[in-house]
């Protein structure tokens, strides 16, 4: 029998919610004034502009094969979640209509823009993702530090590109306007950086450094003593890469919830920062 706690149901609120927010910014504002979102679901839109498929549909069957090589390579929590996110999303797209709300695309870039930002950034405090290539993210930085942020503005400026040169630039700059504003709602609801550095100090050394290894992350140990107390402590230190950081808070909270932790920004890593064989 399966028992979800606290954390999951709330996780399962935020994929929802933040679904919905995104079917809602692409059939309600970006759809109807023919603008784009980043990532598969701007191909998604691109390719159902000038085919007539449904969109939604669309963003599923780009998603799936992503998805699938997300489950083989990671095949946890996070890839569990983007996959309800994707299916969910699809749903919604389909009832809710694509409706135009106001005649200004700007506007519409504007507010799609923040719907889709806000649907992603809960989707990803939940501790998953609305897939795509935040799946091929979270998958290639396992394995090596690549430069994922210009891999993203690389492919979005491919799509706009192509949207202004058959459709108009009109609806391209719209389109990279809503790009920007969704990527800063992100920032603001979402840690944005690649790699924190998380120091925990616990008294369940052993327990912790079990569970921090599944990530999986490499762990140092440092004895550490109490200045006031004076009882001996364990503080670990490890690197993740912001797609665990949900993962990571879930596995301190389940394994020790008075383990005291300091999260920082990590600006470079040198040396070995990949998936443990």
């Amino acid at each position: 029998m399966i028992r979800l706690t606290w954390s999951d149901t709330l996780a399962a609120v935020y994929i929802a919610l933040g679904a919905a927010l995104i079917a809602a910014g692409i059939n309600l504002f970006l759809v109807p004034h023919r603008l784009l979102s980043g990532g598969l679901s701007g191909i998604s839109m691109m390719v159902g502009y000038f085919t007539g498929w449904n969109i939604g549909l669309l963003y599923f069957l780009f998603n799936l094969p992503v998805l699938i090589w997300g489950w083989i390579a990671i095949g946890h929590r996070f890839v569990v979640l983007s996959i309800v996110s994707v299916v969910l999303t699809t749903c919604w797209m389909q009832l809710v209509p694509d409706n135009l709300l106001n005649t200004d695309p700007i506007i519409g870039a504007v507010f799609g823009g923040a719907l889709l930002g806000v649907g992603s950034g809960l989707s990803l405090r939940a501790g998953g993702s609305t897939g795509g290539l935040d799946i091929v993210g979270s998958i290639v930085t396992r394995r090596r530090d690549f430069p994922l942020g210009m891999l993203l503005f690389v492919l979005n400026g491919l799509v706009v590109l192509a949207l202004g040169l058959v459709i108009g630039w009109d609806a391209a700059l719209s389109s990279m306007l809503s790009i920007f504003i969704a990527g800063k709602v992100v920032d603001a609801i979402h840690i944005r950086h690649v790699k924190v550095t998380a120091f925990i100090v616990t008294s369940f050394k052993q327990e912790m450094t079990d569970k921090l290894l599944e990530l999986p992350r490499g762990v140092t140990l440092i004895h550490t003593e109490g200045a006031f107390s004076h009882l001996p402590q364990h503080m670990l230190m490890t690197v993740t890469t912001r797609y665990e950081l949900a993962e990571l808070r879930r596995i301190i909270k389940d394994t020790d919830p008075k383990a005291f932790v300091n999260i920082v920004e990590t600006v470079e890593v040198i040396g070995e920062f990949r998936k443990l064989k």
